[in-house]
């Protein structure tokens, strides 16, 4: 009971710093620099981030397992990935550039967790077989940073943030990759197959192809301007089709955290 209020509580504050974030953003947009603003907004997102923090403990505790096992559990670590990249990107230059990008990232992932869209999942249940495996962490978090660096990288194209987005970018695919090799090897114990092709792991694939082809574009400086802009801005897409779409659907083998899912 003390962890479920205090997990309840976490949550709302992360959400309300975090507007509160945005809300100084959109005031310096309308208004000249006001004085102080900037260092809020810094500080704000810095509490968010420890009120994450400790909502991904608290669920742990909660549950007894690592907090990646469903939609509303993976949301709040893409939030927290959010948040570090955010914190990172406060002491380099255009950070305020930066801020006004990553900042709506969180307040999103947050409010669409925290919102009763997701609420038949908000409860911790007992992990299926098929997750009970130390798999668990290295897949998922190696995913779950991709994706916060891939769409950190793949929505700056402001271009005095075209050097950041290229260095984020080639971060995420890192992770990408990480995160796709170790659910192979993970799939494979599980269902006796590296790969399946079922509708997550296609949408990954095309993920994966999409942001390797803007690394490859982004080097050959005859398509440097437009087609890395492209390739970026269609990855931008594919993530949110592969990460949220494939879930709220519930099809395939990785439909744990849909709505459907118990």
């Amino acid at each position: 009971m003390i962890f479920s209020t205090l997990e309840h509580i976490l949550t709302h504050i992360s959400f309300s710093v975090v507007s509160i974030v945005i809300s100084t953003h959109l005031i310096t947009l309308l208004v000249n620099e006001i004085l102080g603003f900037h260092d809020l907004s810094k500080n704000g997102m810095i509490i968010s981030f420890f009120c994450i923090t400790g909502l991904l403990i608290t669920r742990w505790i909660l549950s007894g397992h690592l907090p990646f096992s469903d939609l509303y559990e993976s949301l709040i670590f893409l939030s927290w990935g959010f948040s570090i990249f955010h914190i990172v990107f406060c002491f380099k230059k255009h950070k305020n550039d930066l801020s006004a990008i990553i900042a709506p990232s969180v307040i999103f992932t947050q409010g669409f967790a925290t919102s009763g869209v997701l609420i038949e999942i908000h409860q911790s249940a007992i992990l299926v077989p098929a997750l009970q495996s130390h798999w668990l962490m290295m897949h998922v978090s190696m995913m779950i940073f991709g994706y916060a660096a891939l769409l950190c990288g793949s929505s700056q194209f402001i271009q005095q943030l075209d050097r950041w987005s290229y260095r984020i970018i080639s971060l995420g695919f890192l992770f990408l990759t990480i995160g796709i090799l170790s659910g192979a090897v993970w799939a494979n114990e599980a269902w006796g197959s590296y790969w399946n092709w079922d509708p997550k792991e296609t949408w990954t694939f095309i993920t994966w192809t999409i942001f390797a082809i803007y690394l490859h574009t982004r080097k050959n400086t005859k398509f440097e301007s437009v087609n890395s802009s492209i390739a970026a801005s269609l990855g931008f897409l594919i993530i949110w089709i592969c990460y949220l779409g494939i879930n709220l659907l519930g099809i395939g083998l990785h439909s744990y955290g849909s709505f459907t899912s118990n």
